[in-house]
């Protein structure tokens, strides 16, 4: 007697795409508004909190040696992160982390983070590393880097970092919590806690 077994689809990664990722600099800046807009349109579809930034922005951090860029054949724009500091270099965060559509399920955004933090432990080799997101893939590439879910109380007080959550719009919800909660999740990586 044959057993009729449901066949469950997984979904299947697609061929990757070859990409450079390399630290970005002012040869990058004609990608500025690209990311910009790659930026925009991902807080869009998802309807949460992603923190827009300007192209004079986002030209700093390249000019800075902050940022992380991935380029495909034909200098398509398939990732992009930045660094920023807050308390004097005491904390530093890899955000804007951004994979252009084309680019998606491929492992790319993995590839770029680890580039971005191996970046901020090279400038920033005492400051611990934190995020807040409501990514769940990206919960999954930070606890491989070795973060921890934490409370919004062990990261930066820095008032000009939580002014970056203005443009969420779960921005009311952070304010009537007095930044002590909100939808994303806090991860920290700190140097002295984890094993090199």
């Amino acid at each position: 007697m044959l057993i009729d077994t449901p066949i469950v689809t997984l979904p299947v990664l697609e061929a990757s795409k070859p990409v450079e990722i390399t630290i970005a600099t002012p040869g990058h800046f004609r990608f500025a508004e690209e990311i910009c807009d790659l930026i925009k349109t991902a807080a869009a579809q998802r309807g949460t909190g992603i923190a827009e930034r300007d192209p004079a922005y986002i030209r700093t951090k390249m000019s800075e040696g902050k940022a992380v860029i991935a380029l495909g054949i034909d200098n398509q724009v398939a990732g992009f992160c930045y660094i920023e500091t807050w308390d004097h270099g005491k904390y530093a965060v890899n955000s804007g982390l951004i994979i252009s559509p084309d680019f998606r399920r491929q492992g790319l955004a993995r590839r770029i983070k680890r580039r971005a933090f191996e970046l901020s432990r090279e400038l920033y080799p005492e400051a611990k590393l934190f995020g807040i997101t409501t990514s769940l893939a990206v919960m999954k590439i930070n606890s491989d880097l070795g973060y921890k879910p934490v409370t919004f109380s062990e990261l930066t007080d820095d008032d000009e970092f939580w002014q970056g959550c203005q443009s969420c719009p779960n921005y009311d919800i952070l304010q009537r919590m007095k930044r002590n909660m909100c939808l994303c999740t806090g991860m920290l990586y700190d140097p002295e806690a984890s094993p090199e």
